[in-house]
């Protein structure tokens, strides 16, 4: 089985929920910092897509049942203005941003976990089960996104950190790396859709009744809970 064979299995599961009647709102980005990929064992970036049953706010209550192998981790949103597709840059991608949302992606996971390649990650979805997004809205010009940086907390504990430059020394390279992919399939990222470019914090794994923080400073505080 090739990349190309894994990412022809995503869209036709896209198709069936689509067909459900739920609307893609948003794309993921998987794999992009090496904390990510020497977590997985896996090299390269993947991606998947985000539907509208999928989004949560800040002090949401999610149902731990319905995710398997429940994680949670630590990303910027890049909000879209514009479309963006094959051959776009990093100054395409900032240009295109109407604005940048801190957020929590909750990966559900349906694959043996051991011994997992990028072809089974592709076939499912990459991993997406939810997102929950903070509630500020930063303009891309006034956040150095390099330097975001966020504390990750369960249950009052803080378990992890990172800095959204790990994301491909720069998130919007995540974002361009994207627009290139679904391009080469046929697609592309479309005005109001919502893109997670990756992760700058290993997965952290959530348990029924766990509750989390993300500080992110300047762009507010996330906050959820797992019932």
């Amino acid at each position: 089985m090739t990349v190309d064979d894994s990412y022809a299995v995503q869209r036709i599961w896209r198709a069936r929920r689509e067909a459900d009647g739920h609307r893609v709102v948003g794309r993921k980005i998987g794999l992009t910092s090496k904390v990510m990929q020497v977590a997985t064992g896996i090299s390269e970036p993947d991606y998947g897509v985000i539907f509208d049953d999928q989004v949560f706010a800040s002090g949401s209550t999610l149902e731990h049942g319905r995710y398997a192998n429940v994680r949670v981790e630590v990303e910027l949103a890049f909000v879209l203005a514009e479309p963006l597709g094959a051959g776009a840059t990093e100054h395409d991608v900032l240009a295109a941003t109407e604005a940048i949302v801190p957020a929590l992606e909750v990966l559900d996971s349906h694959i043996q976990m051991e011994g997992r390649t990028i072809v089974d990650t592709i076939s499912d979805n990459a991993a997406l089960g939810a997102m929950v997004l903070g509630d500020v809205r930063a303009a891309p010009d006034d956040v150095d996104l390099r330097w975001v940086g966020a504390l990750l907390s369960r249950n009052g504990e803080i378990e992890d950190s990172g800095v959204s430059g790990a994301v491909l020394g720069h998130p919007a390279r995540g974002v361009a790396w994207l627009a290139g992919k679904v391009g080469a399939h046929g697609d592309r990222l479309e005005a109001g859709e919502i893109v997670l470019a990756g992760s700058f914090t290993k997965p952290m794994w959530v348990e029924r009744g766990d509750e989390i923080a993300c500080d992110y400073r300047d762009l507010g505080v996330i906050t959820c809970r797992f019932d």
